[in-house]
């Protein structure tokens, strides 16, 4: 790799660093200067070290947040392929289902997380259901895109060549749609996370096994606003830590073949 080339990787991490040591300089100097309350408005130092003080809490609960989002995760993951393949078997199939992935996309996880968590006696079950609910849509429809996305040059090759069903989902289909299936798994780690804190909202698990969402509702009604600050912060950076991963994996798996991952031409 030369000099040129690490530039530009290296300022993909710089300059978002540089900006948020800007923003957290203004936000630190604007509640000193004008002395805003904790209860309102926490310092990023003060938010800083409620993370040190209540770091043993948080970790808890973070690990029971970010452990549900990955299961979630991880059944969108073998579902949303799995269906993804159905469809891309027969087109009569596909019309007839996926309207309902779609409407399990369009339907307000708020709204059905009540009757999920009233259904499944298992707290934890149900909380990881409503956050496949929310995962699963963007695996199905990139990872169906992509398998439908087959170049017709290289289909009509195998069509000459006499390749079987299977050898044409094997060793066409299935690696032209690896793009689209890890666009759709960075959008989908997101929701993971974003599911399963709005699940615990809604089911306001607390106890040993609660998350970071009761964190955030048993702060705010304390007026612990620091810790709320540091429970969102955590929550961010998990989701900061997922796309990191899912794009990771991305560049493993394309940057040898496919453009999207290529080196930039000199």
């Amino acid at each position: 790799m030369t000099p040129r080339d690490e530039l530009p990787r290296a300022f993909g991490w710089l300059a978002p660093v540089g900006v948020a040591a800007v923003l957290l300089g203004l936000w630190q100097g604007a509640v000193t200067a004008w002395d805003v309350p904790a209860y309102l408005v926490p310092s990023p130092a003060r938010v800083a070290a409620t993370l040190w003080t209540d770091r043993a809490l948080l970790a808890d609960s973070l690990r029971v947040t970010a452990g549900i989002a990955l299961t979630a995760l991880a059944i969108a993951i073998v579902a949303g392929v799995a269906t993804a393949l159905l469809f891309a078997q027969s087109r009569v199939i596909e019309a007839s289902l996926f309207p309902y992935a779609i409407l399990l996309q369009v339907t307000p996880i708020v709204a059905i997380a009540p009757l999920i968590i009233i259904w499944v006696q298992d707290t934890r079950v149900a909380l990881v259901l409503c956050a496949v609910v929310v995962a699963i849509f963007p695996i199905i429809s990139n990872t169906a895109l992509g398998l439908r996305s087959v170049d017709p040059g290289l289909a009509d090759l195998f069509r000459m060549s006499r390749a079987t069903r299977w050898q044409t989902l094997w060793r066409l289909r299935i690696p032209g749609a690896l793009p689209y299936f890890f666009g759709g798994l960075r959008v989908a780690s997101g929701l993971a996370l974003i599911g399963a804190v709005v699940a615990e909202f809604v089911a306001g698990t607390g106890g040993q096994g609660a998350g970071l969402a009761y964190q955030i509702l048993l702060a705010g009604i304390q007026l612990n606003v620091p810790r709320l600050f540091a429970a969102l912060v955590l929550i961010a950076a998990t989701g900061v830590v997922f796309f990191a991963v899912t794009n990771a994996l991305a560049r493993a798996a394309l940057s040898r073949w496919h453009e999207s991952e290529l080196p930039p031409a000199e």
